[in-house]
């Protein structure tokens, strides 16, 4: 995928990238496999606010994507490629043998036209799903399950990809995005091959108001703030934070403090961490 970029007209212009959606198909979405999507603005089942800085955006419908893939042995031609607010990568619309339609990622190098199949016995071909027990040492693959039916949980945003790197045990040893090591059952299902839309990192937002439209609120620095509104706060001109690390604005640790169970039952699984240790 490409990057279009704008020419300075002005100064929100000057460096403002959008993806190139030139390669998705100018098509509605399928209306069977839409939901109503209600926002939350970061607040949970209570009404209280437990994510900060969401609010507003665009109206959206969810796209019901299946990550199981439990049809098995059952060629589907890909319909469409689409766009979907819900997530950064693309998805392609499948059509089945026997009528049904679905929503998958579009993995890259996928196109309209292609047929794909998810199964023991699918070739090691870009869109085909299958065991990890399947899949030869060395693969890239993504849509990654972490428990046998539960449905792909890692590598799903774009231009994400584990590696396969090693099978022993009853365990499929995986490289994630992320740097780490960690197994995974050998009888989960994968895709084979890299989310689409890899350029999607390299967007610069350019504006205030593109961000507001994404459903996200401003964000004020507790530097630039009184002391009675946030411990940062205070002193004359640019002062530092005054403590030994920075703070929440309710004096909790934050970047760089650990949150993670220190006793996290799938701790076992992980190899190496991604910081190396």
């Amino acid at each position: 995928m490409a990057i279009k970029v704008f020419k300075p007209t002005t100064n929100a212009r000057r460096n403002m990238s959008v993806t190139d959606y030139s390669v998705l198909s100018k098509v509605a979405p399928e209306k069977s496999l839409l939901e109503a999507l209600k926002k939350h603005s970061g607040r949970n089942s209570y009404g209280r606010i437990t994510v900060r800085h969401r609010g507003g955006g665009n109206r959206k419908k969810y796209r019901i994507i299946d990550f199981k893939r439990q049809k098995s042995d059952i060629p589907a031609k890909v319909l469409t490629l689409e766009y979907d607010p819900n997530r950064s990568a693309f998805i392609a619309l499948l059509g089945y043998e026997d009528g049904e339609k679905a929503y998958i990622i579009a993995p890259q190098g996928l196109k309209v036209g292609d047929t794909v199949v998810s199964g023991a016995n699918a070739d090691i071909k870009v869109g085909n799903a299958l065991p990890l027990n399947n899949i030869p040492v060395g693969t890239f693959i993504h849509n990654v399950e972490l428990y046998p039916g539960r449905g792909a949980q890692m590598a799903r945003a774009a231009g994400n990809m584990a590696q396969l790197m090693a099978k022993e045990n009853g365990m499929a040893l995986l490289r994630l995005p992320s740097g780490e090591l960690r197994n995974v059952p050998i009888n989960c299902m994968a895709t084979i091959g890299q989310v689409g839309n890899t350029d999607h990192e390299n967007v610069k937002i350019g504006k205030a108001g593109r961000k507001r439209n994404m459903g996200w609120r401003p964000t004020v620095r507790g530097s630039v703030m009184n002391p009675c509104d946030h411990p940062h706060g205070g002193g004359e001109g640019k002062s530092p934070i005054g403590r030994p690390g920075p703070v929440t604005p309710w004096g909790k640790p934050a970047l760089g403090y650990k949150t993670r169970d220190k006793h996290n039952r799938s701790d076992k699984y992980i190899v190496r961490r991604r910081n190396g240790k």
